[in-house]
């Protein structure tokens, strides 16, 4: 199936000039209450679209959201999935490995936490951590307790090529992949930050840790821009969303998620005809009631 086109699919060739990412929507499309109004229509679609996806029960949708602190993660998916039956919706958050998690493979904890056919799974950040945190803080990979090679890209072109095959099997065994960045500048994180300090019903979501990390900015934003150009593929490709306005960025997620299950075109089982023809005896016993 062809990725839903948009002007923030991250191109599949490895070339990528990293200017070419905005964290900042179109100016004629900013309003927030449009923004709203368009989001409103699209979860309205996704909800029918994952009814038949659930009944039909022989694909699923795997979504990603990998982000730099305070970009809306947990927002964006509480927005888009609003209305979603909760029986055929999984989210899972992945931080910090437990040690039962550490004493596997990296993919291990979020392979049992795909979704099964006719479901759709989000992974509020995911394997990709992998190549992320780990990559910039590379003190980590020992509690991993793997052998580290002295020439760590080594090590970072490994884990893609194991990404990359992780999501072609995935992908050939009907799991449709998406994945979005969402690309928050460093300007308006802070001021995210702030507002998490300023407003005491926001307290609980502001970390130290946060703050500190915002010291190795631009190690991540050369990570990240690894990430698109490794993992960027037909059959799992990555839209780098413009994050610094959430209505315009929840807008642009939900539609190209109601984009793909229609690409996808799941459908209610037909019933088979011998059941079908039992249908006018079913009918009347239950009239005859």
């Amino acid at each position: 199936m062809k990725p839903v086109k948009s002007p923030y699919l991250v191109p599949f060739d490895g070339r990528i000039k990293r200017n070419r990412f905005t964290t900042k929507p179109p100016k004629d499309e900013a309003d927030k209450k449009s923004c709203k109004k368009a989001l409103a229509r699209e979860t309205d679609q996704l909800d029918e679209l994952q009814r038949r996806l659930y009944a039909e029960d022989r694909r699923s949708l795997l979504i990603l959201f990998q982000a730099m602190d305070a970009a809306g993660k947990d927002s964006t998916i509480r927005a888009v999935m609003t209305g979603i039956d909760p029986s055929g919706c999984q989210v899972f958050s992945f931080k910090q490995p437990s040690k039962e998690e550490l004493d596997h493979d990296f993919l291990w904890r979020t392979t049992r936490a795909l979704p099964e056919r006719g479901r759709i799974g989000i992974f509020n950040r995911s394997y990709y951590e992998e190549t992320l945190v780990v990559r910039v803080h590379p003190e980590y990979l020992q509690a991993q307790r793997i052998d580290i090679p002295k020439d760590l890209d080594r090590l970072w072109q490994q884990r893609f090529e194991s990404i990359r095959q992780y999501e072609r099997h995935l992908s050939d065994n009907g799991t449709v992949i998406l994945k979005f960045w969402l690309n928050v500048s460093k300007e308006e994180q802070r001021m995210r930050f702030l507002s998490r300090l300023d407003e005491a019903r926001k307290n609980w979501k502001f970390s130290v840790k946060d703050v500190e990390e915002r010291q190795h900015w631009e190690d991540y934003m050369q990570a990240y821009h690894q990430v698109l150009e490794e993992s960027s593929r037909a059959w799992a490709p990555w839209y780098a969303i413009p994050a610094d306005n959430k209505p315009y960025m929840r807008w642009q997620v939900a539609r190209i998620i109601r984009k793909t299950l229609e690409r996808m075109d799941p459908d209610y089982p037909k019933v088979e005809q011998d059941e079908a023809t039992r249908f006018d005896e079913m009918r009347a016993l239950l009239d005859s009631e």
